[in-house]
């Protein structure tokens, strides 16, 4: 005994067993959980935001396109106007009084605020209202049709223009500046010039000198223009309750059309924009997408800069939303997390406590007799007589162990000799199994993967299909309904079928990768040279467009049996790849040969790049699905599909590929029997 007492190692002394359970027991729950909950919430507070800026700005994009499509209609308007016989007739005719009079019934009838026409020396011959006189012919936008060509812009006239043309229009561009908060300070008490969408077609006198029809709408409180951008951008129930969507157009950063209400019954206009906003957007000409102080309150808000016919930046065009029900509906969710762990934290604790001392009593017991034990008391024993738990049992076991110790010592000494011995010539079996256990449990994790993912796949995509047809159909109901006024909204309608398009494409994708069983054709035996250059015709634009040169090395005699679609399908995406990482030209190089794989006849396909290449860690990820290095488009679903469809037929496709040295990627398919 003196002698294994010599030998044993000295225990430093730690923490006890009762501590350590209870730092088990109460540690996720009192410092892991909530660190993990605390990072959760921010990260999903900084996706809550990020969502509500990325909403701001599709209703930005909304109201730009309203206000490019009111530019373009005037622009339309004017040049319709000057180019129909009925106004030639007119001009023809000879009387100022009648061609007044027609300008005058054309002004209402296209809903303008002044319609005139200008001769090379600025004399006005007729306008509508009923004025005469001189006018600038230095806008860039009358110079531009004087000149032949139509032209439309957004132009400030100051207001003995605006009184030249209508006082009605001088005194509806008047506005008194109401002082603002956070507004940059100004001496000035008054805005008196006028936003206006400016237009000028060219014509030609009767006596065939060049003039210019010009027409415009003033855009100072004009309630109907900035109401419908509101009604389109922020349509019934797009918000939550509680929250209220705006629309203004600045004049400088002056409010001349608005919905924003200075308080109940008023709307905000002469408040101006927050200093702030002020120089990002008219001083550095950059887009706002961030809360700002508006008037009176936070909102979430989108400014981009107008620019005039010169170029200048002369005003904003603004759109957002009341940000307070967003964050007390964000304040509220983080309560409400907050409460259900201290509920939870409260009920649990005790119950972890109550455990850990049916387990550490047992565990001390049997610490001491151990103790015991190793000063000598071989006599020591747990005095457990019954078990209760699988810590009894221990207690039990230990006891019996205590007694035939010293008979067996002897003996394991003798089976610790023939281990060792066992144990070495077993070492290079057990590394040769090891590896094969590795790779085999790698190819059922990835299966396992896989065949989650494609059952998540396949309800996510048949359930973006019934909206999809939903779309699709009421867009061709609107269609019939409005008939020919489709027109004016035909870029809006063609933007729309592209999306409903990618949106058709994307869920096809996802099908065929959740059951590609479904969507395989039938097979038959192609030449790997006349598919590649049926591919060729349908990624010629991208190769032109990127300046690759195409270099081919057809030699492969075999015929491979698959369905030509589909190999179609596979060849294209990776020549599409390769496109995509030569964004400033490159190599294309596509070769066929024949090549045996494993005793089995076959033939090989290669494609490759000169492009960017390919980091090991990308890949490693490059055939998982949903992987994509392409952050704006592309579905991640590309190369799995592809790996599937060539795996399918019996075949294999592999890349190499370094950072900056290109990439080639090798499909090889067996031979038609």
């Amino acid at each position: 005994m003196s002698e294994a007492g010599a030998n044993q190692p000295v225990l430093k002394r730690g923490w006890s067993v009762r501590v350590r359970l209870l730092a088990i027991a109460l540690l996720p729950t009192l410092v892991i959980l909530p660190l993990l909950l605390g990072v959760t919430m921010y990260r999903w507070s900084a996706k809550f935001d990020s969502l509500l800026i990325s909403k701001v700005n599709g209703d930005l994009t909304i109201a730009h396109q309203y206000l490019s499509r009111l530019l373009e209609a005037s622009g339309e308007h004017v040049f319709a106007l000057g180019a129909s016989s009925e106004f030639r007739d007119t001009l023809g005719a000879g009387t100022p009084a009648a061609l007044a009079n027609y300008l005058e019934r054309s002004r209402q009838n296209l809903g303008l605020d002044f319609l005139f026409m200008v001769d090379r020396q600025g004399r006005i011959s007729a306008s509508a209202p009923f004025r005469a006189g001189q006018t600038r012919t230095d806008w860039p936008v009358i110079g531009s049709a004087l000149a032949g060509t139509s032209s439309t812009a957004m132009d400030l006239f100051s207001n003995d223009e605006l009184q030249a043309i209508a006082p009605v229009l001088a005194e509806r561009a008047r506005l008194e500046l109401v002082p603002t908060p956070n507004a940059v300070p100004t001496a000035q008490d008054t805005e008196t010039r006028g936003m206006v969408v400016h237009s000028a077609s060219p014509v030609t006198l009767a006596d065939g000198s060049k003039a210019a029809l010009v027409g415009g709408i003033l855009l100072n409180q004009n309630l109907v223009f900035i109401d419908t951008i509101n009604d389109l951008v922020y349509r019934e129930a797009s918000l939550p309750e509680g929250s209220q969507g705006t629309a203004t157009l600045f004049l400088d950063d002056v409010r001349i059309s608005t919905n924003v209400r200075l308080f109940e019954g008023r709307r905000a206009l002469g408040t101006r924009v927050s200093g702030a906003v002020r120089a990002a957007v008219l001083d550095e000409g950059k887009v706002w997408l961030d809360r700002a102080f508006v008037v009176n309150d936070w909102y979430v808000s989108a400014y981009e800069p107008i620019t005039d016919s010169f170029g200048k930046r002369v005003g904003m065009l603004y759109v957002g939303f009341l940000e307070a029900p967003f964050k007390t509906a964000k304040y509220e969710t983080w309560l409400t997390i907050a409460f259900a762990f201290l509920v939870v934290t409260a009920i649990s604790v005790p119950i972890f406590l109550r455990w850990a001392r049916g387990i550490f009593k047992p565990l001390e017991n049997m610490a001491g007799t151990i103790t015991k034990v190793e000063s000598g008391d071989l006599g020591a024993r747990t005095g457990v007589t019954r078990a209760h738990d699988e810590v009894g049992r221990v207690a039990l076991h230990l006891d019996g162990l205590l007694d035939r110790l010293q008979q067996r010592d002897r003996e394991l000494r003798e089976w610790n000799e023939e281990l060792n011995r066992r144990v070495e010539e077993r070492t290079h079996e057990l590394q040769m199994a090891n590896h094969q256990l590795e790779a085999t449990t790698k190819q059922l994790i990835m299966s396992e993967k896989l065949a989650a993912i494609g059952e998540i796949t396949a309800g996510v995509a048949h359930e973006m299909n019934n909206p999809i047809a939903v779309m699709q159909g009421n867009l061709e109901v609107v269609r019939s309904l409005l008939g020919e006024q489709t027109e004016v909204a035909r870029t809006e309608f063609r933007l729309i079928d592209e999306q409903i398009h990618r949106i058709s494409q994307i869920v096809t994708k996802l099908l065929q990768f959740a059951k590609p069983e479904e969507y395989a054709g039938y097979v038959e035996r192609h030449s790997a040279p006349e598919v590649i250059s049926d591919c060729l015709p349908l990624v010629q634009h991208l190769m032109n467009r990127a300046q690759i040169e195409l270099v081919r090395d057809d030699r492969a005699t075999r015929l491979v049996l698959m369905n030509r679609t589909e190999l179609q399908q596979v060849l294209v995406n990776l020549i599409v790849n390769a496109i995509h990482a030569m964004p400033d030209g490159g190599t294309l190089t596509l070769r066929d040969f024949d090549q045996d794989l494993d005793g089995r006849a076959g033939l090989v396909i290669e494609i490759a790049d000169t492009g960017v290449g390919m980091s090991e860690e990308i890949i490693a990820k490059v055939f998982d699905p949903f992987f994509t290095t392409k952050r704006r488009e592309g579905t991640g679903l590309g190369l799995s599909i592809s790996q599937t469809l060539v795996t399918r037929q019996g075949g294999k496709i592999s890349l190499e590929s370094a950072p900056g040295k290109g990439t080639t990627f090798s499909i090889w398919l067996p031979e038609a029997s």
